[in-house]
């Protein structure tokens, strides 16, 4: 269990030594070809950011060497926001007082037909955390109605039992993303002060759960701007290369959503959140090209909390997926208006503008999950 390797680690101390590296220490690792974790360390340290030019070419040539001139195209469809759990960051929070959606049937069908009229054959499920609404009979139902439309059904929701994850592999489910939001264990805590996300452990021990029921793909990350996002990113690495020895079987992406403002019930207007740790446009340039240099097998994606600007720009410098015209509130695809998003979304372009935006830097628009159908 990686919680048994995570225990010998100190927040402090990583941070330190990430804050502790030098203009030579980067010199040296950007001629290596093979990176540590301590590597690692060194290409997300402030000592590496002048160095950004250098890291963005070699970031291009180690993606396009391994997936080539593509960018994967995928589409969030939001479920239910409803949810049992106080979140500091969420507009799903459990103390917000909006009014609560889950589609039924007939909606998410709706919803489906949309997405596919897009283009879209690979879509990724989101709800709140909430068992008794949303929990595995909901789930299980959901993939059993979508299974027939879509090539690639991945989700992110509630963690789940290995068993539970056992039986909706069974029903279709490719993918799951489930990311620690920090591994600051004492400030998770925190940001996290009801509900059963708050039990920092079970969700740390998701991914073994999900190697053990031999998911196709498992999505890692945290939420960028709830704590030091360097010694954040310093424990996804360690906890990627704990999972890849362990279950070499599965693969794996990254994704480092920054924190983006969200509506409250009292005013409708944009909350701010958190703008202690905040992580600038250049700053998550470097994370991306230090994750590829990284690691190159790695899928990197990217979604519509970003600018348009920054999106368009990082397209050749190690980015796999991305994803275009997303609604974050239940129903949005088709009528909705009355259910709150989950956060504000920067980038509202429809998928086919991203798609000729792709086209334009020479690169290819991915519709169908290839690796998938073949496997």
């Amino acid at each position: 269990m990686f919680k048994e390797i995570f225990r010998h680690y100190q927040w402090d101390r990583e941070k330190a030594s990430i804050l502790g590296k030098t203009a030579s220490d980067v010199e040296r690792v950007l001629t290596k070809d093979k990176l540590s974790l301590d590597d690692f360390k060194t290409l997300i340290s402030p000592a590496a950011l002048p160095f950004l030019e250098r890291m963005a070419r070699k970031s291009q040539l180690q993606t396009q060497k391994r997936f080539g001139k593509t960018i994967q195209m995928y589409i969030p469809l939001y479920l239910s926001n409803e949810c049992q759990n106080i979140c500091t960051y969420c507009a799903f929070s459990l103390d917000n007082k909006i009014k609560r959606k889950t589609l039924s049937p007939a909606e998410i069908l709706r919803e489906a037909s949309i997405i596919k009229s897009m283009g879209y054959d690979h879509i990724l499920l989101v709800t709140g955390e909430a068992n008794l609404t949303v929990g595995v009979p909901y789930l299980r139902s959901t993939l059993q109605l979508l299974k027939p439309f879509f090539s690639s059904i991945s989700m992110e929701v509630q963690p789940l039992d290995e068993t539970d994850y056992a039986d909706l592999i069974q029903e279709g489910l490719n993918t799951v993303l489930v990311y620690q939001e920090t591994y600051h264990r004492e400030r998770y805590k925190v940001h996290h002060p009801k509900g059963k996300k708050s039990n920092f452990d079970y969700r740390l021990d998701t991914p073994d759960r999900l190697g053990r029921a031999e998911i196709h793909k498992i999505g890692l990350g945290t939420l960028i701007g709830l704590e030091d996002w360097r010694t954040d990113c310093f424990f996804t690495a360690l906890h990627l290369q704990y999972l890849e020895k362990t279950y070499w079987k599965t693969k794996y992406s990254v994704s480092f959503p920054r924190l983006r403002p969200i509506q409250t019930l009292e005013n409708d207007q944009p909350k701010a959140i958190n703008s202690l740790n905040y992580m600038s446009d250049k700053e998550l340039v470097q994370l991306i090209c230090a994750w590829r240099l990284f690691n190159e097998n790695l899928e990197i994606s990217i979604s519509t909390r970003e600018e348009p600007a920054f999106r368009d720009n990082v397209i050749s410098l190690g980015i796999t997926s991305l994803s275009a015209g997303s609604k974050t509130n239940p129903g949005g695809y088709s009528s909705a208006t009355d259910s709150l998003e989950q956060f504000e979304i920067s980038d509202e372009r429809s998928a086919d503008e991203i798609a000729q935006v792709i086209r334009q830097r020479g690169y290819e628009p991915v519709w169908k999950d290839w690796d998938k159908s073949y496997s």
